[in-house]
């Protein structure tokens, strides 16, 4: 540990300490309220859900109800983590032909074509029937209040806002009658509200009344949800042409039949062992096999060369994290082989991937060959089409620009009870600036198919029924079997990068939770972009100024292209946890953009 780089002696807050329960989050109003439902009863699934609903209410521009969300927990009954899929499918006439017909040869960033059948509502509540104890309708309270009473907004809505203004009043009006209320984009402390939204959640709430059972009152939710108004009403109006990133009108594809085929459920969790602990993410649907294929490439270093807050440690973690993130888009999808995600995770195949690192910056695509089997190889755009930036938060979600100023991107929490349950969640996508807002329901279908390419060879081509690839990334870890901390990030591409540099600093470097998240960041660019418009910077690494001047000019003489992205821009984690032998949990949340928390007790 001594081979590290001293962790800051002074914290942006303190490391949470408690036995009682912890909540963090991407937004103080949702962290306190998934501790309200801690303090008076409920257990980390309720905490979850309930915070969960009302992020959707106060963090509007990062995430929404027609979006999608993964997550990673355990119950103290079991330890064995699981993973929960919100990521809905592809509508069963999202083809390749059809969009191409379109003349697109890049499924847009925003618009009702990018939109995959809504995911997360229904795990959410999936989630709570299966895991919780409060009944649906106390768990919903603080979102319905929020949304038809008001909250105070955060700056970042309205820049959103005023960056798609022009967007929203020549060819979305919905929109602009919901998020420009008068014409004005709302300040920050400006007090918004989303009646439709409100209803909706009561429409859907009161579906259950007269229902037997707690879990028949779920069940009456799910089917309102999946079959009834909000699909009629979300196909219905995107069936007309409507403006999309692309800078075309398109009509949207997506049926009632596509919500009605969604079901949320679980899957087992892909881990490994790193430093005595078990890392567990999702499978190659998602982008978490990024992490696991990073720590099994890094675990062959010294610790020396671990630190990211040195040259040497920083140039190692970008040149692993790029062989790993080339065989994420060479080989992810959810028709990903098990056998070759098998081989991408195992010590044999890090080792060669490991080979590859030198003392130079590599500017090249790198995925590996797996099985004898030649990788799919993306298009490798250096620039942007003409219509960049029509209705997308950031050219997609990746939270921040090449210049590393932060604009939208996605949510986190991280809830962990005293009895042991711990559960770790990344909600995202369905953002007020997706697609359209539907009026009836106050909000608007999410853009994940962008993920997909339109290339019927890619392992993450667009295809009907199947889960676009997500972004979305949360972390569960465990020692001697046991769960002892939730953590995640938002940030497109990012989010399992700057989990890497948590996880070494804590794992390695041995500093706490808090001295991690506000330690200096640091990520590559030099893959795809997962968002519209798919672009890559060959070499770019995006480092906070704080790393120092000795290291950026180190990094720079290596051969990486740097960007400074200002001295506190990058990473938005938060964590949540317990100590196995003493009881004691902890929790912690990163203060860049003034919006996280932790709370507990």
């Amino acid at each position: 540990m001594s081979a590290f780089t001293a962790p800051p002696a002074h914290t942006t807050r303190p490391t949470l300490r408690g036995t009682f329960g912890m909540t963090a989050s991407t937004h103080w109003l949702a962290s306190a309220t998934g501790q309200s439902v801690l303090e008076r009863g409920g257990n980390a699934f309720d905490a979850a859900v309930a915070a969960a609903f009302v992020l959707h209410v106060v963090e509007p521009h990062l995430n929404g109800p027609g979006g999608d969300m993964t997550g990673v927990f355990a119950t103290a009954g079991d330890p064995t983590p699981v993973v929960l899929n919100g990521q809905g499918p592809a509508p069963a006439a999202a083809t390749v032909a059809h969009y191409r017909g379109e003349g697109l040869d890049l499924v847009p960033g925003a618009g009702g074509l990018a939109a995959a059948v809504p995911g997360a509502v229904d795990a959410w509540v999936v989630l709570l029937r299966d895991h919780g104890t409060w009944e649906l309708a106390d768990v919903l309270a603080p979102a319905i209040g929020y949304a038809r009473d008001g909250h105070p907004v955060v700056g970042r809505v309205g820049t959103t806002i005023a960056s798609v203004a022009e967007l929203f009043r020549e060819h979305w009006p919905t929109s602009a009658a919901l998020w420009m209320p008068g014409g004005r984009v709302p300040r920050d402390g400006d007090v918004i509200t989303n009646p439709a939204w409100a209803r909706t959640l009561e429409r859907l709430v009161a579906a259950g009344e007269g229902a037997g059972s707690r879990v028949e009152r779920i069940e009456a939710f799910r089917r309102e949800w999946r079959e009834g108004f909000v699909a009629r009403e979300a196909v219905e109006f995107l069936r007309t042409p409507h403006r999309h990133s692309s800078g075309t009108d398109h009509a949207a594809v997506i049926e009632v039949a596509d919500f009605a085929g969604f079901s949320a459920g679980y899957e087992a969790a892909a881990t490994i062992e790193f430093r005595g602990t078990t890392v567990a993410k999702t499978g190659p649907f998602g982008q978490g096999p990024v992490l696991l294929q990073a720590l099994r490439i890094l675990d062959g270093f010294d610790d020396a060369d671990l630190d990211p807050s040195t040259e040497r440690g920083a140039h190692t973690v970008l040149e692993a994290l790029k062989l790993a993130l080339a065989d994420r888009d060479a080989w992810y999808g959810s028709a990903a082989d098990p056998d070759v995600v098998a081989e991408l995770l195992s010590e044999e195949y890090a080792a060669t991937r490991r080979a590859l690192i030198t003392d130079r910056a590599s500017r090249e695509f790198r995925p590996g060959t797996v099985g004898g089997r030649e990788p799919f190889l993306p298009p490798l755009r250096t620039e942007a089409p003409g219509a960049v930036g029509v209705g997308e938060p950031t050219l997609g979600e990746p939270t921040v620009e090449s210049t590393g100023v932060t604009r939208g991107d996605t949510c986190h929490v991280d809830v962990v009870d005293r009895w042991g349950n711990v559960v770790s969640a990344t909600p995202s996508g369905g953002w007020l600036q997706s697609s359209p807002t539907i009026p009836e329901l106050g909000f608007c279908l999410g853009s994940r198919l962008q993920m997909t390419w339109l290339d019927e060879d890619a392992p993450s081509a667009l295809r009907p029924g199947h889960r676009p690839r997500t972004t979305l990334t949360p972390t569960l870890l465990l020692r001697d079997g046991v769960p002892v901390e939730a953590l995640g990030t938002p940030g497109g591409d990012q989010q399992d990068q700057w989990q890497l540099l948590y996880l070494l600093r804590t794992l390695v470097g041995g500093y706490e939770p808090q001295q991690a998240i506000d330690a200096p960041a640091l990520h590559t660019t030099s893959m795809p972009g997962s968002f519209w418009p798919r672009t890559w910077t060959p070499g770019g690494a995006v480092v906070e100024d704080r790393v120092g001047e000795d290291v950026i000019a180190g990094l720079e003489a290596r051969g990486h292209v740097v960007t400074r992205s200002g001295p506190w821009t990058l990473g938005r984690l938060s964590c949540a946890g317990r100590d196995p032998r003493t009881g004691v949990l902890h929790a912690a949340a990163n203060s860049r953009g003034a919006q996280g928390y932790a709370v507990g007790r």
